[in-house]
């Protein structure tokens, strides 16, 4: 398993927004995409326009070359893009054990 973390500066007022479609129209694509397992959507108390998002898959792969290398990253990319204030961030991270 590996957990992809997406930090997202949302343009300020549209969080609520970002959140609705992630967690629905963007899960719906998600749910099409090989080795995908869940989805988290975390909110910034000290700042609320920072969402960071925690997405599992069975392997890196299936994140960096299945879905970013096909087309469901475009549809994924529609869904989430039009909200961002800035590039997102993106990490990988392996369990220790």
């Amino acid at each position: 398993m590996i957990l992809e973390t997406a930090t997202i500066t949302v343009t300020p007022g549209r969080e609520d927004e970002f959140v609705a479609a992630v967690e629905q129209q963007g899960r719906v694509v998600l749910e099409r995409a090989d080795g995908w397992r869940s989805l988290r959507v975390l909110r910034g108390i000290e700042r609320p326009s920072v969402i960071q998002l925690h997405l599992e898959w069975e392997t890196l792969e299936d994140h960096t070359e299945g879905f970013r290398g096909g087309p469901l990253f475009g549809e994924w990319r529609a869904v989430i893009g039009p909200f961002f204030a800035e590039p997102p961030q993106v990490e990988h991270w392996a369990p220790t054990a």
